[in-house]
């Protein structure tokens, strides 16, 4: 399946996401802010990245944005899964280069559904 990077400053929702993925076939790598999330994403170049958007140093709006608009990351899809679920935080994410903006908690299902679908896009 894929590789997937969860980015989340969370040790717990890191921990659950992975878990999740893992169970349906993916590998994980884990990031803790935008700063390791780059870095991880350029070293790695995983299929798809999960991004939090509230982390401490570097938010997940501003990481997004700078991994769609680099040329060696822009061609993997960022899914945001944030607590922010106000309609103008979605469109944030979205005008930032994320392919998908799920807000949490995200059912299961729903969250392998949207991984399935950006990764055929």
């Amino acid at each position: 399946m894929a590789l997937v990077l969860v980015v989340d400053d969370s040790p717990t929702d890191q921990h659950v996401i992975s878990g999740l993925l893992e169970k349906n076939g993916h590998e994980t790598l884990v990031a803790s802010d935008g700063e390791e999330a780059i870095k991880v994403a350029m070293a790695s170049r995983p299929d798809v990245i999960l991004m939090d958007v509230v982390m401490q140093g570097m938010d997940g709006y501003k990481a997004t944005r700078e991994l769609t608009r680099n040329p060696d990351t822009s061609s993997i899809p960022v899914v945001m899964i944030s607590s922010k679920d106000q309609e103008t935080d979605r469109i944030w994410g979205l005008r930032q280069g994320a392919a998908a903006y799920l807000t949490k908690p995200v059912a299961n299902q729903q969250l392998v559904e949207v991984i399935k679908s950006v990764l055929v896009k």
